[in-house]
């Protein structure tokens, strides 16, 4: 199972940027499948989930109005559409997801993980 990350990049505040995690060896039709990510001394935070029954979404309330996440069963990929981004903003993002029980916001829970993309929000 590999999940591969893409999209991250520099991009100024305000701007927009949008990460893609594909599955290869595995389906996400599903899993619950989540974004976090992770600043330089800071510790992995939840950003983002969407549950594979109905496709309910829960947001950590930093990001929530601005970001959001998608996913498209067919290419078996997950986004997350970052829109007004914030300096803040800034870290390692990957993608996880969790195979059995229900969604959840704690990374330990996770299953599977993505190498991670940079992101980078200048001022």
């Amino acid at each position: 199972v590999q999940l591969q990350a893409s999209g991250g990049g520099t991009v100024q505040a305000g701007g927009s940027l949008r990460l893609s995690c594909a599955a290869s060896g595995r389906t996400f039709s599903r899993d619950n499948t989540g974004w976090f990510r992770q600043a330089p001394g800071k510790e992995r935070e939840f950003v983002a989930v969407m549950s594979w029954i109905g496709g309910t979404t829960y947001y950590a309330d930093s990001v929530k109005g601005r970001f959001t996440i998608s996913r498209d069963n067919f290419k078996n990929t997950v986004y997350l559409q970052m829109n007004s981004v914030k300096p803040e903003d800034t870290a390692v993002y990957y993608c996880a997801a969790r195979g059995q029980g229900g969604v959840s916001t704690r990374a330990r829970e996770y299953d599977y993980w993505g190498q991670g993309t940079q992101v980078t929000v200048s001022s």
